[in-house]
């Protein structure tokens, strides 16, 4: 009854729960539906992004009515007696390669939409809060966060479960096939890991990842407190910005992103140089990558740390933000942050961490782009 992003979701939100300290009840054992104890299910609200969202469930079934057809005409002729062995082999080496569902799956239509990735956690966790899903494609686990954000310091919820995520494997590689087709894809390498190599000057492009998911608990400080909850970092503000520009390209002006770059530190009150650790988009496309790091040294110059966590991930889509604003509050959590592997050459001398080591992290930034034109950015501050 659930598309994998579902699952993936309800599973990185169950951890997301157990991490911030809140503890959960069963109430259904049939249904399998639990409730949040100590924290009224109303004032919880849920925020979750992805970019397709069931994507795989559409697949699946969208293969039945085309395959099912075509497998059972050629099953009829391999069983034709003038037919000779060899081609008997083939056909039914066709037959076997040719996967799809047994029928249609009833639940085919909650599967694949998009807002199920939240209402699967308001059902399974019995919230009435607000619900609401974000598909803006790689930036919506950002902006999801961020709306959580702007929902948590507006008082509309004390607490937001939020986050993205994504799944986009499928048996005969569709939506790889489409990225592929528009060129977006690493190539070039015989190891494919080398050629993931984010603001290298060898970078060809992103390397797709299926799927995955991330979620954080999001919390009114003095509500945070009251239970002693583990306080990782503090959000402190939140932009976006439409670029009006290509649904599949960054201006190379970058006007629209330094803008909302401007606009999350004022929010925050943080100067240019207050940000000690940038988690940039970093795809390793070459249009995205160039336009990013010349946005970032126009900004902050070469001081703050910075590094592409989808150069250690892949590209997740629309779980990507999300997955990068939590390395983002872990790093500075332990004052420290990962490498961006293959970097050898940058193609901009920025600061890019390609060392393990312990880094002062009292302020920083992570930010997405989309194909659509959507920007988004969070910044977060250390918690003392």
């Amino acid at each position: 009854q659930l598309d994998p992003v579902t699952m993936l979701t309800i599973c990185a939100a169950r951890e997301a729960l157990e991490r911030a300290g809140i503890s959960i009840k069963l109430v259904n054992r049939r249904a399998n539906t639990y409730r949040i104890e100590h924290i009224s299910a109303n004032t919880i609200g849920v925020y979750m992004g992805t970019g397709i969202g069931g994507a795989h469930s559409f697949l699946e079934n969208h293969y039945h009515p085309i395959l099912a057809r075509h497998k059972a005409c050629l099953q009829e002729l391999a069983n034709e007696k003038s037919l000779d062995e060899r081609a008997r082999s083939v056909i039914n080496r066709i037959v076997e390669r040719m996967f799809h569902l047994g029928r249609v799956n009833p639940f085919v239509v909650s599967m694949l939409m998009p807002n199920a990735v939240s209402a699967c956690l308001g059902l399974k966790f019995s919230i009435t809060g607000p619900n609401t899903t974000f598909a803006l494609a790689c930036a919506s686990g950002t902006a999801a966060i961020g709306h959580a954000y702007r929902a948590v310091k507006k008082g509309i919820v004390k607490v937001a479960l939020t986050g993205g995520a994504e799944y986009l494997n499928d048996h005969y590689g569709y939506i790889f096939r489409g990225f592929d087709i528009a060129r977006t894809l690493a190539s070039g390498y015989d190891i494919p890991d080398k050629a993931n190599c984010p603001f290298d000057v060898k970078h060809s492009g992103f390397l797709f990842s299926e799927g995955g998911a991330g979620l954080l608990v999001l919390e009114e400080l003095s509500h945070a407190l009251g239970r002693g909850a583990p306080i990782l970092a503090e959000i402190t503000g939140f932009a976006e910005t439409f670029e009006a520009h290509s649904i599949m390209r960054l201006s190379r002006d970058g006007r629209e992103i330094e803008r909302m770059i401007r606009m999350v530190l004022v929010e925050s009150g943080l100067a240019e140089q207050d940000v000690q650790y940038i988690n940039a988009h970093g795809t390793g496309t070459k249009n995205n990558d160039e336009t990013e790091a010349s946005i970032l040294f126009r900004c902050f110059g070469d001081k703050p740390l910075v590094n592409s966590t989808k150069s250690l991930l892949g590209h997740t889509i629309g779980a990507s933000g999300a997955l990068e604003a939590i390395v983002t509050a872990l790093s500075i959590d332990s004052q420290t942050t990962h490498i961006s592997r293959n970097l050898r050459e940058p193609i901009l001398d920025l600061n890019f961490v390609t060392r393990s080591a312990n880094f002062e992290i009292n302020a920083a930034l992570t930010q997405s782009f989309a194909f659509g034109g959507h920007n988004a950015a969070i910044a977060m501050k250390r918690f003392r």
